[in-house]
């Protein structure tokens, strides 16, 4: 796919019940907010929470996937702004921009719910 300046940016994904355990196994993060019920109900939480670097990656994953590879990301930041839950739909979108000669920049953020999960997210894109 060859991305442009001008173009959008959208991935949808729905967490699965299984997601954080997943997670948790690949990345090491075992904090019981994300793999115990039980835990993260007693702490005030609606239940177990997605891992923050998880929804990080979906926001990489939309950027690659409209780049037409992982090997045309140069760079990516966000900012967390919420607590992202199991089994209900985000919406990674966002705009595709010139950047410096020979990069485009896509500004995303990542909403579920209504609510913003990361937002100033800026994936800097070499360009076709």
């Amino acid at each position: 796919m060859s991305l442009r300046e001008g173009a959008s940016i959208e991935l949808r994904v729905t967490p699965d019940p299984y997601v954080t355990i997943r997670y948790a196994g690949a990345s090491g993060d075992f904090n019981p907010i994300h793999i115990d019920e039980a835990f993260a109900r007693e702490v005030g939480l609606p239940g177990r929470i997605l891992h923050g670097l998880w929804t990080m990656a979906q926001v990489a994953r939309a950027a690659t996937e409209a780049a037409g590879g992982p090997d045309r990301l140069r760079s990516l930041s966000v900012q967390f702004r919420g607590t992202g839950t199991i089994g209900e739909e985000i919406v990674i979108s966002g705009a595709v921009k010139a950047g410096e000669p020979g990069e485009l920049v896509a500004k995303l953020e990542a909403v579920q719910a209504g609510a913003k999960l990361v937002k100033n997210g800026v994936a800097v894109i070499a360009a076709s």
